[in-house]
């Protein structure tokens, strides 16, 4: 909610926009925040929205624009969590305010979409369009696994026209119903921050690109040290098989085993979180990490044909349950 608000506030204090880009917000504001009502027999036009100041927005555009006398009220919430609401009402030239707007074709039919001229128009027209949707019935989560920018909508043909309008933005949106609410949704970090930038919303889309980055430096560094983790408990693991085995090798083979295996052994035993290559080091003489793993194996493999040759456990026997042979 918070990032809403902030959302809400920066594009409610825009000013000094072409007529046409005010005609493209407002007339989204009515569609998408309220719309056609019959009050004692004669249309209403009206919006109900979340900000005082969003109504008085709106109220002073409907007068600039179109010359009509609004009505401002207070209205009460649909649900307890929710803050006031405001309603927006034009009722003495409603009829004639819905056919200017495109809320009624000229047969006075409601539309169900967006006024053709409306999703045409120019960028910045599109990009009012897309203010006044959002502003009416719009959210922002932060950015993470489920992030998104969403705005309900009053039909499945005002959530396609949304969409449509998204895309000649340059950002991909869909159209999804959920609960019987036909919503249009963008998910892709940068689509919504490129979103926000075009409708306006410049201060919000930059705070809300460096909060993603920031969780994705952390995402990443979460990974690669878990990946470090994994890594390094496998390696311990490794360890502790090989040491295992190697004891197990010499108990088999006992006196019979070659020097210069024992001495690979015997190096593997001292030093037992040591890798291959320091364990050459170790040696007296130096040996290759290539050397010293030979020797390993080939005294395991010893052990191993000796103990199938008596009939008794292999060196695989003395590793602990669990860890890698």
């Amino acid at each position: 909610m918070a990032l809403t608000t902030d959302v809400k506030a920066e594009l409610v204090s825009i000013r000094n926009a072409p007529p046409t880009v005010r005609v493209a917000e407002v007339t989204a504001i009515l569609r998408f925040a309220g719309g056609l009502h019959s009050i004692a027999g004669r249309v209403a036009v009206e919006a109900e929205v979340d900000a005082d100041l969003l109504a008085r927005r709106v109220a002073r555009d409907l007068a600039e624009i179109y010359g009509v006398r609004p009505e401002i009220a207070q209205v009460q919430s649909a649900s307890s969590h929710e803050g006031a609401r405001y309603a927006v009402r034009v009722i003495g030239a409603g009829e004639t305010l819905a056919r200017q707007t495109g809320l009624l074709d000229q047969r006075r039919r409601p539309v169900r979409g967006l006024p053709n001229r409306l999703t045409t128009g120019s960028r910045e027209e599109i990009a009012g369009l897309w203010r006044g949707a959002f502003l009416a019935a719009g959210s922002l989560s932060e950015p993470g696994r489920s992030a998104m920018l969403e705005v309900s909508c009053p039909s499945s043909e005002a959530a396609m026209a949304l969409v449509g309008a998204a895309h000649r933005l340059g950002v991909a949106a869909k159209a999804r119903e959920v609960r019987g609410m036909p919503r249009v949704v963008v998910r892709e970090g940068e689509a919504i921050r490129s979103l926000l930038a075009q409708m306006g919303a410049q201060k919000t889309a930059a705070a809300w690109e460096e909060m993603r980055q920031r969780r994705e430096v952390r995402a990443g560094v979460n990974r690669l040290v878990n990946f470090d983790d994994a890594n390094l408990r496998r390696s311990a693991q490794a360890a502790v098989a090989a040491c295992a085995r190697v004891e197990r090798a010499l108990e088999i083979l006992g006196d019979t085993v070659p020097d210069h295996l024992r001495l690979a052994g015997e190096l593997r035993l001292s030093h037992r979180d040591a890798s291959l290559d320091e364990l050459g080091h170790h040696a007296d003489p130096p040996l290759t990490k290539d050397a010293v793993a030979g020797r390993i194996r080939r005294l395991l493999a010893m052990a191993d044909k000796r103990a199938q040759q008596e009939g008794i456990p292999g060196t695989e026997s003395a590793v602990p349950a669990g860890l890698d042979v």
